[in-house]
């Protein structure tokens, strides 16, 4: 099976959800993003966000994690349906990541994947795959997108 096969065109499929407590940004950001907003609860009250909030690399973090899990997921229900699942590849980049709203700590992201359509890769084994990632939070306001590209053998 192909990617194109299993994900309608245009249209969101739900990934899962993350939820963002103190601790974990703190712990994230304190490793690998550590502004002040991202690890002092009390002075990310002054901050231009007014709380303490994800890193955007966090949150990018968190749909990688999710988007693993659906992959590896749906290739085991393709596998027991008697389908051979997509067989992916890395992914050569992404293009327009924007970190739209802070994500404050107590929220849960809801994260999804649209498949964008697909074209030729560099070599002919291999296609190129489009897909949108979204992260909406509990209010229903997106909070991140980024189209993402991803290798597909053929």
């Amino acid at each position: 099976m192909r990617v194109r096969d299993l994900m309608p065109l245009n249209a969101p499929v739900a990934i899962g959800s993350y939820h963002f407590d103190a601790e974990g940004i703190i712990a994230f950001a304190s490793k690998y993003d550590p502004h002040f907003f991202h690890v002092d609860a009390e002075k990310a009250k002054n901050s231009l966000f007014g709380g303490l909030c994800a890193s955007g690399w966090h949150v990018a973090a968190a749909a990688m994690k999710l988007n693993v899990a659906h992959n590896q997921k749906e290739a085991l229900r393709l596998k027991a349906e008697g389908h051979e699942p997509p067989k992916l590849g890395p992914s050569p980049g992404i293009r327009d990541l924007k970190w739209l709203k802070p994500v404050f700590a107590g929220d849960t992201i809801a994260f999804s994947l649209t498949f964008l359509g697909d074209g030729p890769g560099y070599r002919p084994d291999y296609e190129i795959c489009n897909i949108r990632f979204e992260a909406i939070n509990q209010n229903g306001e997106t909070v991140m997108r980024f189209d993402s590209r991803v290798v597909e053998f053929v």
